[in-house]
């Protein structure tokens, strides 16, 4: 017996479009997914309908959830900007609308994952809650008071672009420094590549994994290595996590937050990740010893996150 009534969340990711039903208790009950067509918006959107069509099929569904990278406007319903798909100004929730016959909520895709984090997975029981998800980029989402923070313009929780070293390296944001750029997958691949590329003995172990290319060394192949005792690869999350524990200090001291949930594929590394970067939070917090200090989780729904989340907006 499901708990309705049922909401659709999807996910609009650069490889795959995934969608789930979901019932008021945060359950998946169906899911499915296609191959992203690529970047046109036109194409994508007709993938959605379809797979909004297909999960639909036999039941009723209230409202659908659309989680999407980009910036979102404040009504939730146009896409203003997103840097992987040909998408400026583009009113994405009255296409969706008009094609699927269902009202349509659009939200950014690291904000629909930490709200369903903070409904249904690790910051259900507080109010407070700052999502910090690590994958090839740097996102978040912020819960403060029970309420998804948003801002005027609806481009709250952008984490990724906090500038935490002046002047370094080049963003794809055209910004210098920005976390992203210090504390993603990307970065830790980048660094791992440049270092073996150099020649460094340190880095044997990676290239002789790639086989002897440096430019083949992945992430799940230096997170393979750290798990396997490689120092190099140990030592390039100990410089990830200084860095997410840098950037996650100075927004608990404007947020205040209970919970720090961390999610995304690099944070599958568990204590790797996560012992440095609690240790250098916890160094950079102003006040430590006379505080409250926020307790960092790892995320709990994994890669479903997103479209439960967005199920769940979808409603309110």
């Amino acid at each position: 017996m499901t708990a309705g009534p049922l909401a659709i969340g999807i996910d609009i990711g650069g490889t795959k479009i995934a969608g789930a039903l979901v019932d008021v208790e945060g359950e998946v009950l169906a899911t499915d997914r296609v191959v992203s067509p690529a970047t046109e918006p036109a194409a994508i959107e007709s993938a959605v309908a379809g797979l909004v069509a297909s999960l639909a099929t036999g039941v009723e569904v209230q409202a659908v959830g659309v989680g999407a990278a980009g910036y979102v406007d404040a009504a939730r319903a146009n896409v203003l900007f997103a840097p992987n798909i040909a998408w400026r100004d583009e009113p994405l929730g009255a296409d969706l609308t008009a094609m699927t016959g269902l009202p349509v909520v659009i939200e950014n895709d690291a904000n629909a994952a930490a709200w369903g984090e903070f409904r249904f997975g690790a910051g259900r029981d507080v109010d407070d809650q700052l999502m910090v998800t690590v994958g090839t980029g740097v996102g978040g989402g912020i819960i403060s008071g029970g309420r998804l923070l948003r801002g005027a313009f609806g481009a709250a929780g952008e984490i990724g672009h906090l500038c935490v070293v002046p002047d370094g390296v080049l963003c794809g944001c055209g910004n210098r420094g920005c976390l992203e750029q210090y504390g993603s997958g990307s970065a830790l691949v980048r660094d791992a590549r440049s270092t073996a590329g150099g020649g460094s003995r340190l880095a044997a172990g990676l290239r002789e994994r790639a086989g002897g290319d440096p430019m083949a060394i992945t992430g799940p192949m230096v997170t393979t290595a750290a798990r396997e005792g490689d120092r190099f690869a140990i030592g390039l999350f100990e410089q990830l996590g200084h860095w997410l524990g840098h950037g996650i200090a100075s927004l608990v001291e404007v947020l205040d937050p209970a919970v720090v949930v961390i999610g995304g594929g690099v944070s599958d590394a568990g204590s790797l990740l996560l012992d440095p970067l609690r240790s250098s939070f916890e160094q950079r917090l102003v006040g430590r010893g006379y505080r409250s200090v926020a307790e960092i989780r790892t995320a709990e729904l994994g890669n479903r996150a997103g479209v439960i989340g967005a199920a769940d907006l979808a409603r309110t």
